[in-house]
């Protein structure tokens, strides 16, 4: 059993990250304030028992990063992702499940979470994924990538074929290099493995992803991965490993 890697602690000038955490179990909002706050680099802003509440605890308390479960009684965490997402200065969304993947973690990531962490994660790791998410880095392992992956490539042939073509057209509106940077990010490499194939700088990448974030109006690197995928441009069979979490 590999042990988890030990959190890298934020430089002593910046700020904490911001956490708003939305559960409807008691137990677990306690477990998680106990297991974050802790952290210096970590301020919770605030607790939700229930997406309903999530919008105006946004509003009021500007969290960068919301600590979403999935399944709450009135409003889901996927609805709550999905409508908090469509806000022009929506902050980061980091969804928690049980599960290691399945429909609703596509469905979450599909409407931008940038990643997830299950509930038996240990406290370590949970506390790295949410700084990470605010640095702007997806949380996804690469075993659960390539689940998601297998996830989001189901449906009958017209449905795949369909979502193919959508993809293709998508994928066609971005400039040459915007395209070799993003097939890139879809296989999972880091920024500075794309800078080296590519002979770029890693700002450069920086901004060639920010360009196709924008263009193709998506949240993150997950989701121009499976933009790609959708799009057939993935070599399936080269065994290659994903460095998107």
């Amino acid at each position: 059993m590999n042990t988890p890697a030990s959190p890298t602690p934020p430089p002593a000038s910046s700020a904490p990250v911001r956490l708003l955490i939305v559960d409807d179990d008691p137990l677990v909002r306690a477990g998680l304030t106990l297991m974050l706050g802790g952290d210096q680099g970590i301020d919770i802003v605030g607790e939700g028992a229930d997406g309903v509440e999530v919008e105006e605890l946004v509003e009021r308390l500007r969290p960068d990063v919301v600590l979403m479960d999935i399944r709450m009684p009135v409003m889901d965490g996927l609805t709550a992702t999905e409508r908090l997402r469509r806000r022009p200065d929506a902050p980061e969304v980091v969804v928690l499940t049980t599960f290691h993947a399945d429909e609703q973690v596509l469905r979450a990531i599909r409407a931008g979470a940038a990643g997830f962490v299950l509930k038996d994660t240990p406290p370590a790791r949970i506390v790295d994924s949410v700084r990470r998410v605010a640095a702007g880095d997806p949380v996804l392992s690469p075993a659960v990538t390539r689940q998601l992956m297998v996830r989001a490539a189901g449906g009958g042939r017209d449905d795949r074929a369909d979502r193919a073509h959508r993809a293709r057209r998508r994928f066609g509106q971005l400039a040459e290099r915007e395209q070799e940077v993003a097939v890139a990010v879809g296989r999972g490499a880091s920024n500075a493995e794309i800078a080296a194939s590519l002979y770029l700088s890693v700002a450069t990448v920086k901004t060639h992803v920010s360009r196709i974030l924008a263009k193709l109006e998506l949240n993150n690197r997950v989701q121009i991965a499976l933009l790609v995928h959708d799009a057939g441009l993935l070599d399936t069979d080269d065994g290659g490993g994903s460095h998107l979490g």
